[in-house]
C-alpha cells in the first residue's frame, strides 16, 4: 500500500513516536507537495506526493534490505537482555523500521547476515526446499581429506540423531589446521561445527561469506552495514520467487 497517514509514515521511518510527530506537525515543520499541514491524519501517497520535514525530502520504503557484515561477540537477535544484537549496531531510523536479522549466525561467527522488515522473503529464503546454499569460509583444527568430502555430500548424521541434508566441502588447504568452504542450504544450531564435530574435528574460525547469490560486500568492514541496491534486491527475489 502507498497510501498511509503522514503521521504513521513519519514515525515508522524514525522520525518520532506518533505523538511527537503530531507536534511536530502542529510546529509547521512538515509540507505536502509544497503546502505546510497541520492535519496529522491527512493520507498521503507515498508514490506521488513530496514530502519534506524541516525542508527536507521524505523517501518512504515499505520494506528494507540491510547487508551487515556481523562482527564476534554479538548475537542475532532484535533484542537480549544481557548480550548486544545485531539490531544495536543500526541506526535509530532502521530501528524504528523493526527489521530483523534472516536466519541467524552464531555469536562468534563473523560475517554476511541481511536484516530485513520483509517477513515473506525472508521465510522463503529461509526454507530448505528453495535450495538457497549458504557459503561459509572456516579454518577448522584437523586434517580435512577427500573422504570428508563425501561425507558432507551425503549428509552428516548429528550428535542428536538428526541427518543434514547433502553439502559441499571445499578443501583449500589441508594440515594441523585446514582451510575450506562450506556450502549448506539449511541453518540448524551451530551445524557446520558440530557437522565437523562429528568427524572429530573443530571449527576455529567460521565467517558466512554469501546467501545464494548476494555476497558480503568486501568493503564493507567488520560491524559495518548498508542497504542493498535494487539489483541485489531483484537477485533474492528471483531466488525465492
Amino acid at each position: 500500500m502507498s497510501k498511509m497517514r503522514i503521521d504513521k509514515l513519519l514515525s515508522n521511518i524514525g522520525i518520532g513516536t506518533r505523538k511527537e510527530v503530531k507536534n511536530l506537525i502542529k510546529n509547521n515543520l512538515v509540507s505536502v507537495n509544497g503546502n505546510i499541514i497541520n492535519d496529522s491524519g491527512l493520507i498521503v501517497d507515498t508514490d506521488i506526493d513530496k514530502i519534506l520535514f524541516e525542508d527536507k525530502p521524505i523517501v518512504y520504503k515499505e520494506y528494507i534490505y540491510i547487508m551487515l557484515n556481523k562482527p564476534k561477540g554479538v548475537v542475532s537477535a532484535t533484542y537480549d537482555p544481557v548480550e548486544k544484537t545485531v539490531i544495536d549496531l543500526l541506526s535509530e531510523e532502521l530501528k524504528a523500521r523493526k527489521v530483523f536479522p534472516v536466519g541467524r549466525l552464531d555469536k562468534d561467527t563473523e560475517g554476511l547476515l541481511l536484516l530485513t522488515n520483509d517477513g515473506q522473503l525472508a521465510h522463503r529464503l529461509l526454507s530448505p526446499k528453495k535450495d538457497v546454499f549458504k557459503k561459509y569460509y572456516a579454518e577448522v583444527s584437523g586434517y580435512v581429506d577427500e573422504d570428508d568430502m563425501q561425507t558432507f555430500n551425503e549428509g552428516i548424521v548429528l550428535d542428536d540423531g538428526y541427518k543434514t541434508l547433502p553439502a559441499k566441502l571445499e578443501i583449500l588447504s589441508s594440515g594441523g589446521t585446514s582451510k575450506v568452504y562450506v556450502y549448506i542450504k539449511e541453518g540448524k544450531y551451530h551445524q557446520v561445527k558440530r557437522m565437523f564435530e562429528t568427524l572429530g574435528d573443530k571449527v576455529i574460525y567460521l565467517k558466512r561469506l554469501s546467501m545464494g547469490s548476494l555476497y558480503l560486500d568486501k568493503n564493507l568492514k567488520t560491524g559495518e552495514w548498508r542497504e542493498l541496491n535494487d539489483d541485489e534486491i531483484d537477485l533474492l527475489k528471483k531466488i525465492v520467487y
